[in-house]
């Protein structure tokens, strides 16, 4: 074993917090997490290592906007399918009647806030519901509908 030298350094209070947070996470010293940023960052590959991890940011963050992009488009299809039906089935209403249902609309909406509400803060999302109950088409499926 090598014998190591001591030297005292000073570290902003905030940059401190991370890397004592970052020892905690991978379960090894302060030491060994600053001692490989230094060794990082002498070595000559750093740039290379730099350019893969943005890479694979980048590469993840385009998965990410893919979800999202087929996630909106599921969700403006069924915005817009939920009004084709409902203007389709809701007659009108006459002129007496329409106090009384703006009151029960009012109370609905509450409720579908409240539920709202909930579904946001347990983290059930409708999409991913849907995914999990439609199984995805393969390739040859689709060619045999066609």
């Amino acid at each position: 074993m090598t014998k190591c030298t001591r030297m005292n350094v000073y570290f902003d209070p905030e940059l401190l917090k991370r890397v004592e947070m970052l020892a905690l996470r991978r379960k090894v010293s302060k030491s060994a997490i600053i001692e490989a940023a230094v060794a990082s960052f002498l070595s000559g590959d750093s740039a290379e290592k730099l350019e893969a991890a943005l890479s694979r940011r980048v590469d993840r963050l385009g998965r990410q906007i893919d979800t999202l992009d087929e996630d909106l488009a599921i969700l403006g299809e069924t915005v817009s399918l939920f009004i084709h039906f409902w203007l389709t089935i809701t007659p009108p209403l006459p002129e007496a009647a329409q106090a009384s249902a703006r009151a029960k609309g009012v109370e609905r909406f509450e409720g579908f806030m409240q539920t709202l509400g909930k579904h946001l803060a347990t983290g059930d999302r409708f999409l991913k519901e849907l995914s999990r109950d439609i199984e995805p088409q393969r390739a040859d499926d689709q060619i045999s509908d066609s």
